[in-house]
C-alpha cells in the first residue's frame, strides 16, 4: 500500500514567526500534538506539544517565543508514493510517530502517523514500529537541542 492511501491530507501549517502560544492554541483546536512548520511554500520544521514544553516552558521561555526557537529544524519526511512498509521501518529507526508527507516536487501534501497506518490494516507492522519508537533516547530526543 502507498502512503497516499492512508495519510491525513488536511494539514494545518505553522509559520516560524508565530508564537508558541498561537501554535499551542492551533493544536488545541485541531486536537493534534504536532504541526508542520512552513515558510515560502517549503517545509522548514516540525513543532510538537512536547517541543513547546521541553524546549520552551522548561527553559523559561514565554508564550510569545517564536516557533523557530523551539521547533525541530531537521525534518524527516516521506513521499506520498512510498510503500507503507518502508515508511514504518523508517519511523521505527528514526523513533518518530509521525512524518510529514511530500510529493515529488517536495510540497507538503499530508502527514502520516502510526495511528493512520494501524487503521489502514498495517497493525502488526505498526506495533513493531511502536516498539522501536518507544525505546528511550534517539537522535530526535527533544531534550537534546
Amino acid at each position: 500500500m502507498k502512503v497516499a492511501n492512508c495519510m491525513t491530507k488536511d494539514v494545518a501549517v505553522a509559520n516560524p514567526q508565530q508564537s508558541i502560544r498561537e501554535v499551542a492554541q492551533m493544536m488545541g483546536r485541531l486536537d493534534a500534538g504536532v504541526v508542520p512548520v512552513g515558510e515560502n511554500d517549503r517545509l522548514v520544521g516540525m513543532i510538537t506539544d512536547r517541543d513547546i514544553v521541553i524546549r520552551g516552558i522548561a527553559l523559561g521561555k514565554g508564550a510569545d517565543t517564536m516557533v523557530r526557537d523551539v521547533m525541530s529544524a531537521e525534518v524527516k519526511y516521506c513521499f506520498d508514493d512510498d510503500d507503507v512498509e518502508h515508511v514504518l521501518e523508517n519511523m521505527r529507526d528514526l523513533q518518530v510517530r509521525r512524518l510529514p508527507v511530500l510529493n515529488r516536487d517536495k510540497r507538503l501534501v499530508g502527514i502520516i502517523s502510526l495511528g493512520d497506518l494501524a487503521r489502514s490494516g498495517e497493525t502488526r507492522q505498526a506495533g513493531q514500529a511502536l516498539s522501536g519508537i518507544s525505546a528511550p533516547g534517539g537522535d530526535h530526543s527533544q531534550s537534546i537541542h
